[in-house]
């Protein structure tokens, strides 16, 4: 599907894959943030932080934006939020002290993965239940190669 040859006036933003995505990432993030706000009180980025430390206990605020691809002063201000809440835990670094590993605090934070995540994975079913499991096996194929197709064209070579 190479478009090269289109007219600039032929433009269609409506089926420029870049910008479908992009929607498509605005709604499922609306809808993950409705599912999360009022039972929870948590923003989208908190909630991500939650579950990013849910599953690797210890990263520092660097590492969770390397693994979320959110934009830093976000983490930073979700990880206050948390922190005051009492469901995150942060420890100093040894070597350097700007930096800290963060970890879901056992009391609080742990309880609230523990309840975030069956309605992560039901929202995720509830979406996937209007493909066939083919589908839905091809989609995550197709989006992992697109990710890295987007990974490269990031890199000065791409």
């Amino acid at each position: 599907m190479n478009k090269n040859t289109q007219a600039p006036e032929d433009f269609e933003l409506e089926s420029f894959l870049p910008y479908r995505l992009s929607l498509l990432s605005n709604t499922l993030s609306e809808g993950i943030a409705v599912a999360y706000r009022k039972p929870f009180d948590l923003s989208v980025t908190e909630w991500r932080v939650i579950a990013v430390l849910g599953r690797f206990p210890g990263l520092t605020a660097s590492e969770i934006r390397l693994r979320t691809a959110m934009d830093k002063v976000a983490i930073s201000r979700a990880v206050k939020r948390l922190q005051a809440r009492g469901l995150v835990e942060r420890s100093e670094h040894r070597e350097d002290r700007r930096r800290a590993h963060l970890k879901l605090s056992a009391s609080r934070g742990r309880k609230l993965f523990r309840r975030i995540v069956p309605r992560a994975l039901e929202y995720e079913n509830r979406l996937l239940s209007k493909l066939a499991p083919e589908d839905q096996h091809l989609l995550l194929r197709l989006v992992s190669k697109l990710q890295q197709a987007a990974d490269s064209l990031k890199s000065p070579e791409g």
